[in-house]
């Protein structure tokens, strides 16, 4: 393989990232994927000395690690709202979701609602997470849906809403339900353990 087809395996590698990044629903996978293809195009584009298409994809570099940042930030913008099981503002987000939450919840239902805790979280207005728990005793939640919308699918939502739990008088949170594979890691990563066929984390 000689040097310049080399080089155009650059060019399309770079491309086809940029491309595959515009596929994705997480915002940070997207940024993180469109960074490295802009990275590897603007790489691409100096060695064919196309310095116009270089610059302008390193703008894009830079404006993506601009927002990643914030990104990684955003939960200084977080805000933790108290509904109620009846709301139309959750009704709406549950129903809007279903198809993904039932990815995610495969027992979750119509039922679920007659939650005795139900909290939004909700990032610069928009909502961002939901989680709904029935009281088992005081200060334990039995947790029956525990979902972040996919542009903020990256952990944070879960780290902010578990901080602020302690204030509501909540210091355990109990999982005992159908668990989907994803959800699962989900709970590792959030540090749940596994107790008794239930998945268990105290948050004091």
């Amino acid at each position: 393989m000689d040097t310049s087809m080399l080089i155009e395996m650059v060019g399309y590698l770079g491309s086809m990232l940029v491309v595959v990044s515009m596929l994705m629903s997480s915002v940070i996978k997207l940024r993180v994927i469109n960074t490295i293809g802009s990275g590897i195009f603007c790489a691409y584009a100096l060695i064919i000395h196309s310095y116009p298409t270089a610059l302008m994809n390193l703008f894009l570099v830079a404006i993506n690690i601009y927002n990643l940042v914030k990104l990684n930030k955003k939960d200084q913008s977080y805000d933790l709202v108290d509904a109620k099981s009846d709301d139309g503002l959750l009704s709406y987000i549950l129903d809007y979701y279903r198809l993904d939450i039932e990815k995610f919840f495969p027992g979750f239902s119509g039922e679920n609602l007659e939650a005795d805790r139900a909290y939004m979280v909700c990032c610069n207005g928009d909502p961002a997470g939901v989680m709904l728990a029935k009281e088992r005793e005081k200060g334990v939640m039995d947790v029956t849906l525990d979902y972040s919308v996919p542009a903020y699918r990256d952990c944070s939502v879960g780290s902010y809403l578990y901080s602020k739990l302690p204030a509501k008088g909540i210091h355990t949170l109990v999982y005992s339900r159908e668990e989907s594979k994803a959800h699962t890691a989900y709970l590792e990563k959030m540090g749940f353990v596994r107790e008794k066929g239930a998945y268990v984390k105290k948050i004091v």
